[in-house]
């Protein structure tokens, strides 16, 4: 199944904690682009969560946006998360600077309830 998620959808997420303004609205449609390229829905998420936090997609609420559309994706997927495990894998990527990608694929799949 394809990525389904467009600019609007993200921006919307993040206008649930701030305004939406975008600080670097390329990044997240290069993200966009790659993640509607993938049938892995993992994998696709793992590139706009990497947009959001590294690139700093959004000029506030990077965190609360990207955990947020974690949760909702993999619950529109069918799948329930360990929310403390989402809150560590955004840490440890900021922190750590993790930007490749299948590391942070695996990071949210550990955050699944499969």
């Amino acid at each position: 199944m394809k990525f389904i998620l467009t600019k609007k959808d993200v921006i919307a997420l993040n206008q649930e904690f701030d305004t939406g303004e975008m600080h670097n609205e390329a990044s997240l449609e290069f993200a966009l682009n790659y993640a509607g390229k993938t049938e892995n829905w993992t994998k696709a998420l793992a590139f706009i969560v990497r947009a959001i936090l590294l690139d700093h997609v959004f000029k506030e609420g990077n965190k609360r946006t990207a955990a947020l559309l974690i949760k909702t994706y993999s619950e529109y997927e069918g799948y329930s998360t360990y929310d403390d495990k989402i809150v560590k894998l955004i840490k440890e990527i900021i922190f750590k600077k993790i930007s490749n990608i299948n590391k942070i694929e695996d990071m949210i799949k550990d955050a699944i309830k499969y």
